[in-house]
């Protein structure tokens, strides 16, 4: 873990200044940190919280948290999948500092499970060579008897207890300014966003609803996308000896890897983190009419013998979506149910198959979005226990016109009042439908399509408008007074108020 990706992704230096501290710290030695400061590129304080706030390395086995029997069986495991040999290699893969790891060397030696081949030449140093003994590879395969699991040495579940307490997400407050300006690509009423302000920082649960096609999950989108705090998730954790993997490439987002990894190899001295902790942007969980009940537990694989983490704890200190409520294939009692006590007391109870309880911190903003009756889909109670309700209504005449001039400028297209005219007279004299935020994006879309097909240069007409209104509802919704939305085999809230 490099210090400069953290740096960068708080926003505290720009990539120019990383060059020239690296630039600095060949000629004069020392960190980047200090040459970063000595620089004027931030200050000490800021430097110092940085490094502060990052897990830092452990120094013994006993730091880790971790038992050392539990330790030797992964580290086994990982020599003997992946035909390590140096130290450095099983730190790396281990994801624990060599002085950690040469104590595990020196165990498994004294235990005869590992014995030295001499060195090898890496070029620019040398490294003593191991091999496992046939005791080892015994221990190795009794190892993986156990569990499958072969990666990075997990965290503690305290360690990662205090982690999610010390991140939360509620940390990090978010300007009107901030608000404003993530919103500023959509038309929105000025009300909605200084009531929706407060419920983003209060960091509790959000109910979004109103008639389909209005941007409901547009907006929990660019409220998840507010947040820039770094995070620090780990690999797994584990709990009385059984590993739950927590780190998900399709749901955290690491910030290592940009402008610090092309000067690795320069000099960059790494701080002393500790590897098993990834730094991310705060995650964003979205889930719609696939969410089970049984994802909402910890998911164990009775073959690898290890296991999954469920959705809500990958969304730990970020934000949690449930898109469509009431349209999953678990009924919105049961999920209600499921989740009424974390939400109230911001703790979560998970049980592992060997009927082993223990609790996490509830830390996350959740979102709900519907499109159908609040009343209908919960009781009072929960009603009670959401403190955030925002309705989104249709757009009037002139926020649709905008809109439509908006999405109709970002494709090319001319969107003239005569032309919304014509929407207008078709729409709602004629079919009696209401306005809808997603239509001048379909209709846009629609014209763009036909203009391909005719081979001419994309182009507003009143006939191509005709059209795509002809493939915005069926004949059997004319006249009946309900959004055409339903008739589109596309989901309803799609980002359709977003000029795009």
């Amino acid at each position: 873990m490099l210090i400069g990706d953290i740096l960068l992704a708080q926003n505290l230096v720009t990539p120019e200044d990383i060059k020239i501290a690296v630039h600095r710290q060949k000629e004069n030695g020392g960190r980047l940190g200090e040459n970063l400061v000595a620089l004027g590129a931030l200050t000490q304080e800021q430097l110092d919280k940085a490094i502060y706030e990052a897990p830092q390395a452990p120094k013994s086995i006993e730091d880790t948290g971790i038992p050392l029997a539990n330790l030797m069986r992964i580290f086994f495991k990982l020599i003997y999948i992946n035909s390590l040999e140096t130290a450095s290699e099983i730190s790396n893969a281990m994801k624990l500092p060599i002085g950690v790891v040469n104590k595990l060397i020196q165990q498994s030696g004294d235990r005869k499970f590992l014995e030295s081949l001499g060195t090898a030449d890496k070029s620019t140093f040398s490294e003593t060579r191991y091999v496992m003994t046939e005791a080892g590879k015994r221990y190795a395969i009794e190892s993986l008897d156990q569990n499958q699991y072969v990666g990075p040495a997990p965290v503690s579940l305290k360690a990662y207890q205090i982690r999610i307490s010390l991140q939360k997400i509620t940390n990090e407050r978010v300007e009107q300014s901030k608000i404003d300006a993530s919103f500023e690509s959509l038309v929105i009423a000025d009300d909605f966003v200084r009531r929706l302000g407060p419920g983003i920082n209060a960091g509790k649960s959000i109910l979004l609803y109103g008639p389909p096609g209005n941007g409901k999950t547009t907006v929990a989108e660019k409220v998840a996308e507010i947040f820039a705090n770094v995070i620090y998730v780990p690999y797994c954790f584990e709990v009385d000896g059984q590993i739950i993997k927590v780190f998900d490439p399709s749901v955290h987002k690491p910030i290592l890897g940009h402008e610090t990894k092309k000067v690795a190899s320069s000099g960059l001295r790494r701080e002393e983190f500790d590897g098993r902790w990834v730094p991310c942007e705060r995650p964003i969980v979205i889930t719609g009419g696939e969410l089970t009940l049984e994802m909402l537990d910890l998911s164990f694989n009775a073959h690898a013998k290890y296991y999954e983490a469920p959705l809500h704890v990958k969304a730990s200190n970020g934000t949690f979506i449930i898109d469509d409520f009431g349209r999953q294939l678990v009924s919105p009692e049961d999920l209600l149910n499921r989740w009424i006590v974390p939400l109230e007391s911001r703790v979560d109870y998970l049980k592992l198959h060997t009927g082993k309880s223990f609790s996490l911190p509830f830390d996350e903003l959740v979102i709900f979005s519907t499109n159908l009756s609040p009343d209908d889909l919960m009781d009072p109670a929960f009603l009670r226990r959401i403190p955030y309700k925002l309705e989104t209504v249709g757009p009037t005449k002139e926020q649709f016109f905008k809109i439509f001039q908006m999405v109709g400028a970002a494709r090319g297209l001319e969107i003239t009042e005569d032309i919304m005219d014509i929407v207008i007279e078709e729409l709602q004299i004629k079919n009696k439908f209401e306005l809808a935020c997603y239509q001048p994006k379909f209709i846009v879309d629609q014209i763009i399509a036909a203009c391909k097909y005719s081979g001419t240069e994309p182009r507003v007409d009143q006939q191509l408008v005709v059209d795509a209104l002809k493939n915005l509802y069926t004949s059997s919704a004319k006249g009946s007074g309900k959004t055409a939305a339903k008739s589109r085999n596309k989901n309803p809230e799609e980002p359709m108020a977003e000029a795009v």
